[in-house]
């Protein structure tokens, strides 16, 4: 078999392949741009391969620990079409780092990094109540999986992960997301709860999740803070909202 028909041979749909393989590329890219982005690069410049392990971190990192907990070989290195799309999305940030690649990844691309989220919490959840794991189970390997790659791109970068500080409910939009879809699927799988199918459970999942996603960037929804001296809360910086980087002229400043 050649080298062509070996490939197309693992693009068979099934299981939103395809979806999964575009969240797959568009982490990647994330993480890619994320490791040129100033905030992450102040402990020191990453080289080009140093930000290869961060398209990697960001692409499949959340899917492989995910299937680790699951004691699965993980299908991201298994099927070779998404280590190819992480190598891609590599290339593209290499070329799109800073200036107009940084104001694309701060503005549109925040809603294409929103849809993968959602995604891939529903995934997990699924793949949890196939292996027959309980509520809390299930909804923890669901956060898992969209979230892991960033924390292994913080930690890697010397920065508090996403998940520990204050945001635009990241890990909350997770844990929403997989608690909608497990309650509208488990009946399925002999649990409590709704028996909707696979890919109506999916969608309704997915809505909700992204939506409060993009509404939570949107306009700045972000987690509440614990008591603390009231002082340590001004000091902190402004976050803008995605509906103000949107606005004709914004640009990203190069020391945040």
């Amino acid at each position: 078999m050649g080298l062509i028909p070996y490939l197309l041979s693992f693009l068979t749909p099934g299981s939103f392949l395809y979806v999964d393989l575009f969240a797959a590329f568009t982490n990647a890219l994330n993480g890619a741009l994320l490791a040129q982005r100033p905030d992450h690069y102040k402990r020191g410049l990453f080289t080009v391969v140093g930000i290869l392990v961060m398209a990697v971190f960001g692409g499949i990192g959340g899917g492989t620990t995910r299937d680790v907990l699951l004691n699965e070989v993980p299908g991201s290195w298994t099927n070779p079409w998404y280590l190819i799309l992480v190598i891609l999305a590599w290339i593209i940030g290499l070329f799109m780092a800073f200036g107009k690649g940084q104001k694309f990844r701060e503005t549109t691309f925040q809603i294409f990094t929103a849809f993968s989220l959602p995604w891939y919490a529903v995934v997990g959840v699924e793949k949890g109540l196939q292996a027959g794991w309980p509520l809390l189970g299930a909804i923890a390997l669901g956060v898992v999986g969209p979230t892991a790659g960033r924390y292994l791109i913080d930690i890697t970068s010397g920065l508090p992960a996403k998940q520990l500080v204050q945001g635009e409910w990241f890990i909350g939009t997770a844990i929403l997301t997989s608690i909608s879809f497990f309650l509208l699927r488990a009946g399925a799988m002999g649990g409590f709860g709704l028996a909707l199918g696979f890919i109506p459970a999916t969608l309704i999942a997915f809505l909700i999740g992204f939506s409060f996603r993009l509404a939570a960037i949107w306009f700045a929804w972000e987690e509440p803070m614990p008591r603390v001296p009231s002082e340590w809360l001004k000091a902190l910086p402004k976050r803008e909202t995605l509906k103000e980087k949107m606005q004709p002229g914004w640009e990203p400043k190069l020391d945040d």
